[in-house]
């Protein structure tokens, strides 16, 4: 038996003061308050406070190894450090618009990361190349293409389990294409697009159910031309990631969707990680990434977003980590074993000090 005590617990949907989780190997058998413990229980960590562990459903890399460049478990194993060591469990690795083979070879060294024992990656997300080349932002315009339906069952076909979510602009992919790949149990997210109010509105009712980075590599929010952001804000279901760290989103703006969508807007990173190889040349830029220029990815950790949205943006506490926890569990249709604490599910747990920061994990 594991003892975890804490100040305060968010299971998710409610807080705890002064309780007790108890785990039996890696399983969560009992909830309690200390009180309640055996008196000759000693706890094996007291912390201020726990929460569900993050997901992290956007982020291409780490520790200078970028997943597209090494499309190799060693990767995926870099980002599994950095993705807990800012509090998120599990994490979807991410590879932008790029050829077939390095899409290949990425879903080879998923493979060969579950079978040397890796379980943070919960498979794979794949942005791109199905583009808008207009919204491409640091994406390479060469390879961006509208896809036939060959292409798309070649590269689901050999991505079968490991493929969980593709970004693609919907007004470049036919119905015949959003049908094949929503046929799969594959999530679309629409992200790289310039898709209209009444396009992406289209899209979202045609079982489109997300959005990536909201605001980023979209068409604009004009108030006569709302555009991409206005059709996933007004939409009663479509969920959309967003990127909290003052550069890719304002805070201000982040703040104004949060109203809007309440539970269906989640946290991402879109972190990526310094190189000098390969067709994307990362360069940090004091707090952000770019490439030739281009604004192409963040230095944020999944803490560190919750941190933002709490004490920048305003956004209280146990909705914040739902943002970063429970909600894209539930995108994911994984909300009764990720993003929540509750008896009889496996731990996935996060420590956190008083000024937010990962203790332990």
């Amino acid at each position: 038996m594991t003892i975890y005590t804490a100040n305060k617990i968010f299971t998710g949907t409610q807080w705890l003061s002064d309780h007790a989780i108890i785990i039996n190997e890696d399983q969560i058998v009992d909830i309690l308050p200390i009180d309640a413990l055996e008196k000759n229980a000693i706890p094996d960590a007291m912390t201020n406070m726990i929460a569900p562990s993050f997901i992290d459903l956007q982020i291409y890399g780490a520790g200078g190894k970028l997943l597209a460049v090494y499309p190799e478990p060693d990767s995926l194993f870099k980002l599994e450090k950095y993705c807990k060591d800012g509090g998120a469990n599990h994490f979807m690795p991410t590879v932008a618009t790029n050829t077939y083979e390095v899409f290949f070879k990425a879903i080879d060294a998923v493979r060969a990361y579950w079978k040397l024992g890796g379980e943070a990656a919960l498979g794979l997300h794949i942005e791109g190349p199905w583009i808008n080349k207009i919204k491409r932002g640091a994406h390479i315009e060469s390879i961006i293409h509208s896809p036939s339906i060959e292409q798309v069952k070649t590269l689901l076909d050999y991505g079968k389990d490991v493929i969980k979510i593709i970004t693609l602009a919907p007004e470049v992919c036919s119905k015949e294409v959003i049908e094949l790949i929503t046929s799969r149990g594959i999530i679309i997210s629409a992200g790289h697009s310039n898709a209209t109010f009444e396009e992406g509105t289209a899209a979202f009712n045609n079982n489109i159910p997300a959005a990536t980075h909201l605001f980023n590599a979209m068409s604009p929010l004009h108030h006569r031309e709302p555009g991409l952001p206005a059709a996933v804000m007004n939409h009663d279901r479509v969920m959309a990631s967003i990127i909290p760290d003052n550069i890719h989103v304002s805070f201000e703006i982040v703040s104004l969707a949060k109203k809007l969508m309440g539970d269906r807007l989640f946290i991402i990173t879109d972190a990526v990680t310094e190189t000098n190889e390969g067709p994307y040349r990362h360069t940090l830029d004091g707090d952000r990434y770019v490439s030739d220029g281009i604004l192409s990815g963040s230095t944020l950790t999944m803490m560190k977003a919750v941190k933002n949205c709490v004490t920048k943006i305003g956004i209280e506490l146990s909705e914040a980590l739902k943002m970063a926890s429970y909600y894209p569990a539930k995108l994911m249709q994984k909300e009764n074993e990720l993003g929540i604490i509750k008896k009889g599910i496996r731990a996935n747990l996060v420590f956190v000090d008083e000024e937010l920061n990962v203790v332990y994990h």
